[in-house]
């Protein structure tokens, strides 16, 4: 059986939706990598850091007039903890709590621009998946939930900006993985996600949401004795529909949105590190919405 490098088996692991309760865009910022599958007996915790600056007016497919749009800029910074726990040969649990570090600029009526600051939890997901439909694990499903961890009535924040949406949703998935090439040393990957929300909460239902990767790696270059280099090339596509409820914006939000993302993976024993550059192909927004043009991400891995 082929030993699937991050840039695969992380097809496999938690591809959140709507993860981060932001109407604006950051919902897909986790898509395609992640934590590496508990393989085995063996089990595996990770800790990911992203960033993503939202610092521009867009409304459709193109670039906007800032007076149009009372919010001025949304920076956040995620650090996610997460692991995938083995429960026999083709089943594994994973659990993921990310912690939000955010800020949002804006102005009321064209007055003078206030920035209020937050930080904590934002919405745990618990996923379980199987992966025995082959011997070598290349296809697989997933269904979990993503709970209201996150606080999400914080003063000075909209509901579609707050650290959790305050609802349960529902995650269902599915993945597939292919080589190709001479001597296998190609990988071809395929991952797709939906998250719907079950009920409202407090006056607010988020847009349900349709996210998926399209991506290559390769089986990399040894560097010494142990370590490896795995370069990977990724398109991540999300489509997001109106929020609802008497504390939306149904009019501001939705979106769909295309993503370039070149990364690395440096694999050395039971340690991976990989990080990516995702950079805005396409961004089709309903309304006026901030946007940002890349944004960052890095994840460590440790399996035992």
């Amino acid at each position: 059986m082929r030993s699937w490098s991050i840039s695969a088996l992380a097809l496999i692991a938690m591809l959140p939706a709507s993860c981060f309760a932001c109407a604006c865009g950051c919902g897909v910022f986790s898509v395609g990598t992640g934590a590496l599958v508990a393989d085995g007996a063996r089990q595996v915790v990770f800790l990911e850091y992203g960033y993503v600056d939202q610092d521009r007016n867009w409304s459709g497919t193109a670039s906007a007039p800032a007076a149009g749009n009372g919010d001025k800029r949304l920076s956040t910074a995620f650090y996610t903890l997460g692991a995938q726990f083995s429960l026999g040969p083709d089943w594994n649990l994973g659990v993921t709590m990310p912690y939000l570090d955010r800020s949002l600029s804006s102005s009321t009526d064209g007055g003078p621009v206030q920035t209020v600051h937050h930080d904590g939890w934002g919405d745990a997901r618990v996923s379980a998946k199987y992966t025995g439909f082959s011997a070598d694990r290349s296809s697989g499903i997933e269904a979990g939930l993503k709970l209201p961890t996150g606080a999400y009535v914080t003063a000075g924040f909209d509901r579609d900006t707050e650290l959790g949406t305050g609802t349960t949703d529902l995650l269902l998935g599915a993945y597939h993985l292919a080589n190709f090439g001479s001597e296998a040393q190609w990988t071809g990957f395929a991952r797709g996600q939906l998250s719907y929300a079950l009920a409202s909460s407090a006056g607010y239902r988020p847009g349900n949401e349709a996210d998926a990767v399209l991506g290559i790696s390769y089986a990399g270059w040894n560097i010494g004795r142990r370590s490896t280099l795995v370069p990977v090339l990724q398109l991540i596509a999300a489509d997001r529909g109106h929020d609802r409820g008497v504390q939306a914006e149904p009019a501001n939000t939705g979106y769909g949105k295309l993503l370039f993302a070149p990364g690395i993976e440096w694999d050395s024993g039971d340690f991976k590190l990989y990080a990516d550059l995702e950079y805005a192909l396409y961004q089709d927004v309903d309304g006026e919405q901030l946007v940002a043009e890349r944004q960052y991400k890095a994840v460590i891995s440790y399996r035992f």
